[in-house]
C-alpha cells in the first residue's frame, strides 16, 4: 500500500470517527429518550449562554479597543497641532527676521545712494565752477 502523508487527512477522519462516536454514544446512552432530549436541550442552552456571554465580552472589549483608539488618536491630533504651532511660530519668527534684515539693508542703500548721488552733484557743481573760470579766463585774455 501507498503511505499517504497527509496530516489534514488523517484528522479529518479522526473528527469524524469522533462525530459517529458521540452520536452512537448518545443512542445507546442507559437514559431514556425524554432524559437524552432534555439533556440535549440544556447542553444547546448551555451553550447559547456561553456564546451570548462570549459575544458581550467581546463587545465590551471592542468597545475598550475603540475608546483607546480614540484617546490616542486625540493625543496624536493635539501633538499634530502643537508642532504645526511650533512651526508657524518659527516661520513667522525668520519672516520678521528677514524683513527687519531687508529693511536695514535698504535703508542702507538708501544712505550709500544718496552719498553716492551727493558726490556725483558735487563732481558736476566743481566742474560747472571749473568750466565758468575757464571760460571767463578765456575771455579775459
Amino acid at each position: 500500500m501507498a503511505d499517504n502523508d497527509n496530516g489534514v487527512g488523517n484528522f479529518g477522519w479522526f473528527l469524524a470517527g469522533l462525530g459517529i462516536g458521540a452520536l452512537v454514544g448518545v443512542l445507546y446512552a442507559p437514559k431514556s429518550g425524554k432524559e437524552t432530549r432534555d439533556d440535549l436541550v440544556a447542553g444547546a442552552l448551555e451553550a447559547k449562554d456561553r456564546a451570548n456571554q462570549a459575544y458581550a465580552q467581546g463587545r465590551e472589549q471592542v468597545g475598550q479597543y475603540v475608546a483607546q483608539g480614540r484617546e490616542q488618536v486625540t493625543q496624536y491630533v493635539a501633538q499634530g497641532k502643537q508642532k504645526a504651532s511650533e512651526y508657524v511660530e518659527k516661520g513667522t519668527e525668520f519672516y520678521d527676521k528677514g524683513k527687519t534684515q531687508l529693511s536695514q539693508y535698504v535703508e542702507k542703500g538708501k544712505g550709500v545712494i544718496q552719498n553716492q548721488a551727493d558726490a556725483v552733484n558735487e563732481a558736476v557743481q566743481a566742474g560747472k565752477e571749473a568750466y565758468v573760470a575757464k571760460t571767463s579766463e578765456i575771455a579775459e585774455s
